[in-house]
């Protein structure tokens, strides 16, 4: 689980292993052997996997099932705008199950 979040974030941002090696100053094998499962981010690069996505430790470590959106920073005008649009998809995507 881990392995497939860490593969899916980076490539939405959208980086390569080398990129996200350099960032967390570790190797880019070291990031493939994260994303193949071969090897474990120790505590700290969680860590910091989760600070430089916006997601949760829970998340990344599959203990949670949605990644949650940080709304620090923004206006309560520009998070009334997120929680419309989040309805808006939520709405769309409820009529094209139908």
């Amino acid at each position: 689980m881990l392995a497939e979040r860490i593969k899916h974030l980076r490539e939405q941002r959208p980086m390569t292993q080398v990129d996200l090696a350099k960032y967390l100053g570790v190797t880019r094998s070291g990031v493939s052997a994260w994303e193949m499962g071969i090897s474990v981010p120790s505590t700290q690069y969680i860590v910091e996997l989760a600070k430089f996505f916006n997601v949760s430790t829970d998340y990344l470590l599959g203990m949670e099932e949605t990644a949650s959106v940080s709304l620090q920073g923004l206006t309560e005008k520009d998070i009334q705008i997120v929680y419309s649009l989040i309805e808006h998809l939520r709405s769309k995507g409820a009529n094209n199950e139908e």
